[in-house]
């Protein structure tokens, strides 16, 4: 990877996602040779793909380039890569463009979309976890209208104009209403010749309530404004199959439709290396420090980490920014320290809340003391995500967009820059998707 030698200890940190940027900042560039690899030269702001997804926002918008976010640093080194396997005896990584030797190994890879063993959905649903894949929705949805304009099968075409969004989390539930409001106040004006009523939009959960991990009164709200903004809301219901047309549900309905959106659930993105006895449930056991089981000089922080010694999260801390965010900041201080000769303190999560808009003046908002839903919940997110973008110019674009689009109900990104070529079901399915 053509890194030089020094007299510092080097740290590796694989992947440039929330954690990964917190940790390779803070870190002390006088005791450490920091080391950062990611498969993209750029940071991607996840919570806001659904925008890129639905024409609200360009992906530039929502990316920004590592190299910009920490330079002029010394003993800093950014490597474009992906690192395939881990050596831990050799404390080594391999990658596809070499190998590496490391003093401490950061994991902090994040997560992936996980289809749960599906091979059927996993060939025809449509995942958003990256900007390629946001890109690719947004494409496909206007390509589908362009195609229906053209079929004067009237199957067809409410096949093509019906979506479906597996899994009501906050994804589930954000891209339901902006694909609303797309449905109440956008494609009306693009495509006057196509009678856009016959729209449909379906979000389906597989537990009982909407937002799990939300209150209560969260949920129910989310509900509430989801149903007026006409979306067809399926609880208790999860997806069980898909062929590319007719998607079919746990409680033995079904539904045609040519999109099927997943975003039912993800599992750590892990890398090959590790022993079985350090991973549970596609995630890296790690204790209080950080470390991962077994590996005394490999951590792991956010998506990818499971620490379960919080009574709090038995489970393992949400795969959410803020454990990410916070782990990052927390272990750049015990590797500080341990540099120091100084010991290491156990991390401590700090539940911040969380929130999730729904639409136009329609949020819903948990924070410790209290919950709040409506316009000020709307106000609040929009603050929230404008100040954690990174970079002045993406906040100033981000906000200018949201402006001219509560003015106008105007998304002017509704562009077709790369086509989607989607899989087509075969034949022995004996379905019939026209070609996009």
């Amino acid at each position: 990877m053509n890194i030089p030698e020094s007299g510092l200890k080097r740290v590796v940190i694989i992947g440039a996602g929330f954690g990964g940027l917190q940790l390779a900042k803070k870190l002390r560039r006088d005791k450490f040779q920091v080391v950062l690899i990611n498969k993209n030269n750029y940071h991607t702001f996840q919570p806001l793909l659904y925008q890129v997804a639905t024409s609200g926002l360009e992906p530039d918008s929502i990316a920004h380039s590592v190299r910009t976010i920490i330079k002029k640093t010394e003993n800093f080194y950014f490597r474009l890569a992906q690192v395939h396997r881990l050596d831990s005896k050799l404390r080594k990584v391999h990658s596809n463009i070499g190998d590496l030797s490391y003093d401490y190994l950061i994991i902090a890879t994040g997560s992936q979309t996980n289809f749960f063993g599906n091979s059927s959905i996993e060939r025809y649903a449509l995942p958003m976890k990256s900007i390629l894949e946001a890109l690719d929705l947004r494409s496909l949805i206007l390509q589908n209208f362009e195609t229906a304009l053209l079929t004067n099968d009237l199957k067809e075409r409410e096949r093509l104009m019906t979506f479906v969004i597996a899994g009501g989390g906050p994804t589930g539930v954000e891209l339901a209403g902006a694909l609303s409001e797309l449905k109440n106040f956008i494609l009306p004006r693009d495509y006057p010749d196509l009678d856009i009523s016959r729209m449909n939009i379906h979000l389906i959960q597989a537990t009982p309530c909407l937002l799990d991990g939300m209150s209560r009164a969260s949920a129910d709200a989310a509900l509430d404004y989801l149903k007026k903004f006409g979306v067809n809301v399926w609880l208790n219901c999860p997806v069980k199959d898909y062929n590319g047309q007719i998607i079919y549900m746990g409680n033995g309905e079904e539904i045609e439709s040519a999109n099927l959106i997943w975003a039912a659930g993800v599992r750590g993105a892990l890398i090959d290396g590790f022993e079985v006895s350090s991973i549970d449930r596609g995630r890296l056991l790690v204790d209080p420090f950080n470390r991962v089981k077994d590996y005394d000089e490999v951590f792991a922080i956010g998506d990818i980490a499971a620490m379960k010694n919080d009574k709090r999260f038995p489970n393992a801390h949400p795969m959410t920014a803020q454990p990410a965010i916070q782990q990052g900041v927390t272990l750049a201080k015990n590797l500080n320290c341990l540099a120091e000769g100084k010991k290491m303190k156990p991390f401590r999560y700090i539940d911040r809340g969380s929130m999730a808009t729904v639409g136009r003046n329609k949020a819903v908002c948990d924070l410790p003391w209290f919950q709040f839903k409506g316009f000020f919940a709307w106000l609040i997110w929009m603050f929230i995500h404008l100040v954690n973008l990174v970079g002045f110019r993406n906040r100033m674009v981000a906000l200018t967009n949201w402006i001219i689009q509560y003015f106008q109900y105007n998304k002017s990104v509704r562009l077709i820059i790369r086509p989607y070529h989607r899989v087509q079901p075969e034949k022995k399915e004996k379905v019939g998707l026209m070609e996009n």
